[in-house]
């Protein structure tokens, strides 16, 4: 794993890596998406409703595995003190957040003609807006750490890592809701080994899940690789200001 802690060979990986995953995604996701819209058949009981299926599921999984990732590079970052935990961590909070506005706006829009309500304070559709919430809340630590980086004072960035652990735990609760509460929202329709969905909609629903994935790691990378630059910027920018006073 220290391996990958050197910036120049993270970066000559993620310099090829990251548009291989950015063109994967857009055409599997495209395709899928293209299928839903057009070509897949209507629920028997939902209608053409089940097509927000393609966008809702895929953006419910990634908003989940963006503060995953959070929090396990958060540990790396405590425990192992990896250099390039806490980019991680950074990097996939803001499509994290993205994604998970998404599923919120797509699953009210699919309540509206289902449940005949946008919104219900279901034990899914809370915990996943308190989810929200804690993106909001450690975009606001981040912003702050990286403040007192610059003034020079530490200890912002062990908070951020403790908060995207803390964090963690609303995880199994959202996957759980729907079994632990009685609950509006439907249970679990992919498990381990068997499905309760169609086959018409199940694969291509598989296909947007990988293709959005592969977005999702190609902008991570991306992201990894422009906070990487701005902190070796502004390192050259402190030596030429220190040779300058020194000088």
């Amino acid at each position: 794993m220290h391996g990958f802690a050197n910036p120049a060979r993270f970066l000559r990986i993620a310099r090829w890596l990251t548009p291989i995953l950015l063109g994967v995604g857009l055409l599997l996701a495209g395709c899928a998406l293209a299928y839903g819209l057009l070509a897949a058949p209507a629920d028997r009981l939902m209608g053409d409703t089940v097509r927000i299926l393609y966008i809702h599921v895929p953006s419910a999984w990634l908003g989940m595995a963006g503060w995953t990732t959070i929090a396990v590079a958060s540990l790396v970052e405590l425990v192992w003190r990896h250099p390039l935990a806490a980019l991680a961590a950074r990097a996939a909070a803001v499509p994290g957040c993205v994604f998970t506005a998404i599923c919120l706006v797509t699953g009210s829009i699919w309540a509206r003609p289902t449940w005949g309500t946008w919104w219900v304070w279901d034990g899914r559709l809370t915990s996943f807006l308190v989810l929200l919430f804690l993106y909001f809340g450690y975009l606001a630590l981040a912003d702050a750490a990286q403040r007192q980086s610059a003034s020079g004072s530490g200890g912002g960035s062990r908070i951020l890592a403790i908060y995207g652990l803390v964090g963690a735990i609303n995880i199994p609760i959202i996957n759980r809701s729907v079994v632990w509460w009685n609950s509006l929202h439907q249970p679990p329709s992919i498990t381990m080994g068997k499905s309760a969905i169609d086959p018409a909609f199940l694969w291509p629903l598989l296909i947007a899940m990988l293709g959005f994935s592969c977005l999702f790691g190609g902008v991570i990378l991306a992201r990894m690789r422009t906070l990487l630059a701005g902190i070796q910027a502004e390192a050259r920018l402190r030596r030429k200001a220190t040779v300058a006073v020194a000088a």
